[in-house]
């Protein structure tokens, strides 16, 4: 249900997230879709069940590879990101490698940036290469590198862009260029910037997925992932990475949860923008601040990367604290309204170090090579008051500056 009454034009993200595939009407009148908390379903004869299974009919069989719940839930998805489709997963992690196994085989090739996530790290340079997948690691905001990766066959792309955990930025559309002229899939992790802020699939990606633990979610109470894209790609995917290779599953709870953070994703995007680019340029003046990653305040070709295929900076700042490894403890120890803790979307404001604790799967010579030094710290700014957040920041850089040695 994307338009109602006389309207001739496409509703607004926040409409459709509310309202879209749903008319209470079939549901008794109930305003909140409704929660389908059921294993399996029943077939009105033998025929019809022989139908389902071969795949000429569509329905419900087992609720491993397809709930009502969590088909509204992609059906939105995949509408906000411009997508044909999409399959919802128990994590983000579970969307990234079912979408893998299903899609990858023995002798391909994997060109990936060189900043991700560590456990897609690990994933990528660890888990894929047990099966004979090689992963090549670049740099892919450096176009010339990616041209140069790309001579020799491979089979897709990965980035996340912004990356986690220093906000890098990747043109989408450039690099999804230069994989489509070789066949490649373009597979983009577009966590940190969700549709409010950018859609990787009209700037030329296949696939997006999705940690919809985070902001699609947005409350820190459950966990889910999400891979939207073309419609003949999500069927492999579903059909293969998560009805038995993975078998991570959505619970229909879970599923009506994150249907229920769509409602106001918008709304908290923005005001984590908000938030976000005023503590960015807080921090940009404070004396033991050595550098700011925020992408709304990138320059020179970040820039340029930003204003094609972002409309805000979202909620993330990182920024690395001068004087290394104790002094950034010693900063973050000193937060009161702030918690430390790994996770980002929230609507509490989370720190956490990157080098000893979500990037730890990479060694120390590889943090050093990629960038991820000890000093860095990544700063997800919640829905509290903006003033608040600021307030603690400046209590917590004068306690560490009094305390340094």
């Amino acid at each position: 249900m994307t338009e109602t009454g006389n309207r001739n034009h496409r509703q607004g993200f926040s409409t459709r997230a509310i309202h879209l595939g749903y008319d209470p009407q079939t549901a008794h009148g109930a305003l909140t879709p409704p929660i389908y908390q059921t294993s399996t379903y029943t077939f009105e004869s033998v025929e019809q069940g022989a139908q389902l299974f071969a795949g000429e009919r569509d329905g419900y069989i087992y609720g491993r590879t397809k709930n009502p719940t969590q088909a509204l839930l992609e059906q939105r998805l995949a509408d906000l990101e411009g997508g044909e489709a999409a399959v919802a997963l128990a994590s983000g992690m579970g969307a990234i490698s079912a979408t893998f196994w299903s899609l990858l085989k023995a002798g391909d090739r994997v060109i990936a940036d060189k900043i991700v996530y560590g456990n897609s790290y690990a994933l990528l340079t660890k888990g894929l290469t047990k099966f004979g997948i090689r992963t090549d690691l670049i740099d892919m905001t450096d176009l010339e590198a990616v041209r140069k990766a790309a001579r020799e066959p491979f089979a897709a792309v990965f980035f996340e862009t912004p990356a986690n955990p220093n906000l890098r930025l990747i043109d989408i559309a450039a690099v999804s260029a230069i994989a489509r002229a070789r066949n490649a899939l373009t597979i983009v992790d577009n966590t940190f910037a969700t549709p409010v802020l950018q859609r990787p699939i009209e700037h030329g990606a296949d696939l997006v997925v999705h940690s919809a633990t985070k902001y699609l979610g947005g409350h820190g109470d459950l966990l889910a992932g999400l891979v939207v894209g073309k419609a003949e790609l999500t069927k492999e995917i579903r059909m293969h990475g998560l009805r038995y290779m993975t078998g991570a599953t959505l619970s229909p709870l879970v599923a009506f949860l994150i249907l229920r953070g769509l409602k106001t994703l918008e709304l908290r995007i923005r005001q984590h923008t908000a938030s976000a680019t005023e503590i960015a340029r807080f921090l940009l003046g404070q004396p033991h601040i050595a550098d700011v990653h925020y992408p709304a305040l990138a320059k020179g070709e970040a820039k340029s990367v930003y204003t094609r295929q972002m409309s805000g900076g979202g909620g993330l700042v990182s920024f690395e604290y001068g004087g290394g490894l104790e002094k950034a403890r010693r900063f973050m120890n000193s937060l009161r309204l702030v918690h430390r803790a790994v996770s980002l979307g929230d609507a509490e404001t989370l720190i956490q170090h990157p080098a000893t604790m979500t990037h730890a799967a990479y060694g120390a010579e590889e943090r050093a090579r990629h960038g991820i030094t000890d000093g860095l710290i990544r700063f997800s700014v919640g829905l509290e008051n903006t003033e608040d957040i600021l307030d603690d920041l400046r209590q917590a850089l004068d306690a560490a500056a009094r305390d340094a040695p």
